[in-house]
């Protein structure tokens, strides 16, 4: 810029907005001319704009804008606006698409945003020239790989979060303990949005290792919601349980994990006498996981291609997310009205009592406590592993309610099983203190 400034003075800004003007419309134009190239028919260019038409729409677009005179911008659009229209009624019969017709005029949009800011042109003119380059691979995924439930399904999830939610009031419910509204809508979404993130994942990778990488990813969000969304999906698709109980099962693993970055992030000398506790779980759940993962892709390698299929109805499975959200409230309200009648007595019955509906918080509280020097190491440890063991009730209620007997017996096995070695570690490396 201290170039511009020696040369141009007080015109270094428009000069600046001219040069990045010049290259989006080079990079744009050279995209619509390699299409171009592409569109012989009979030996007419279907396509009227190249390299050339694009940039000079874009610097004319500049040059309006910083000519600085009242109405020439919007006459300069109304101009390309024409022109484009004229280039597509002759070239119309055969070539019916609008695409560089839309684009030639947001090139020159561009062109007057790279003045005003330079910073937001540049990235605009690259993503209008990926959105044209990518013409082929959005129409094979539009046309062949969505599928009708998956579009409306899609547009259900993003009309819940763009029109729903921002209405959804804050205030707190005190019929409801406090909740407020919008925190239940948003624990709806978490839900939907995890059933999403197993399906996307399913799709792509498979079974065996969609469901477990989505589960360990979605697991960090919320453990018991994301064994609720594999619950549901086997119970609804028997062929992929021991998938969905490996994603479930990795979802704890990434409750340890997460637990021990917590404990790390907010009192880091005390974290690390829960580092071998939070290894050990880490290590069973994850094992676990893995194991059922790879259990999974031998059972369905042996069934028929049709039982890897995508699930019928789409993605979104809206009544059984509600469900479990209610069912998260209403532990939540009944955690709150047991506070209120008995009171905090002793920090294991309010840790535990927090722990029924989430881990993450009684951590965060352990840790601050330890911090603070209100409580030792030994004390948090203890503290951490009486929450994990609270939430594995819930978890474990969680995964017979929605996946059935034995998807439960899996979850609550697993969860069991880190829980006692991690419990033992404690007992063996930590002095008793009374």
């Amino acid at each position: 810029m201290s170039l511009l400034e020696n040369a141009f003075g007080e015109h270094a800004a428009l000069a600046m907005g001219l040069l990045v003007a010049l290259g989006s419309g080079l990079l744009i134009g050279l995209e619509r001319e390699r299409h171009k190239g592409r569109g012989h028919r009979g030996g007419r260019e279907l396509e009227p704009a190249g390299l050339r038409t694009f940039t000079i729409s874009a610097l004319a677009g500049a040059l309006a804008h910083g000519m600085a005179i009242p109405g020439l911008v919007a006459g300069g659009a109304l101009a390309i606006t024409v022109l484009a229209a004229m280039a597509y009624f002759r070239s119309s019969e055969q070539d019916p698409g609008l695409t560089t017709e839309m684009a030639l005029l947001a090139t020159y949009l561009i062109g007057v945003l790279c003045v005003q800011a330079p910073l937001l042109g540049a990235p605009a003119a690259v993503t209008l020239t990926a959105l044209l380059s990518a013409r082929t691979a959005l129409h094979r995924f539009a046309t062949r790989l969505l599928r009708e439930e998956e579009l409306h399904d899609g547009l259900l999830l993003a009309a819940l979060v763009l029109v729903v939610l921002p209405i959804m009031p804050t205030e707190p419910l005190p019929w409801l303990a406090g909740m407020k509204a919008y925190s239940l809508m948003g624990l709806l979404l978490l839900l939907l949005g995890l059933q999403a993130v197993g399906y996307v994942a399913l799709r792509l990778l498979g079974a065996q290792t969609g469901l477990a990488l989505s589960g360990l990813l979605s697991g960090l969000v919320s453990s018991t919601a994301t064994i609720a969304t594999m619950g549901q999906r086997a119970k609804a698709e028997p062929h992929l349980q021991l998938a969905c109980a490996s994603g479930a099962v990795m979802s704890t693993a990434a409750t340890w994990l997460q637990a021990t970055l917590m404990l790390f992030a907010l009192a880091p000398q005390a974290a690390q006498q829960f580092l071998p506790l939070g290894v050990a779980g880490i290590l069973v759940a994850g094992t676990a996981g893995l194991l059922l993962a790879r259990q999974a892709r031998h059972g369905l390698n042996t069934t028929a291609p049709a039982a890897t299929k995508p699930q019928r109805g789409g993605p979104l499975r809206l009544k059984e997310a509600a469900v479990i959200a209610l069912l998260l409230s209403a532990v939540a309200v009944l955690v709150s009205w047991a506070e209120r009648k008995f009171g905090s007595s002793g920090l294991f019955a309010a840790v535990m009592l927090a722990g029924l509906v989430d881990a993450h918080s009684p951590v965060a509280s352990l840790a601050g406590l330890t911090q603070a020097g209100q409580i030792d190491a030994a004390l948090m440890c203890k503290g951490v592993l009486a929450a994990i063991a609270s939430n594995s009730v819930t978890r474990a209620a969680t995964a017979w309610f929605t996946g059935g007997r034995r998807f439960a017996a899996i979850v609550a096995g697993v969860l069991l099983v880190s829980w006692l070695l991690a419990a033992g570690i404690l007992w063996v490396i930590l002095p008793t203190q009374t």
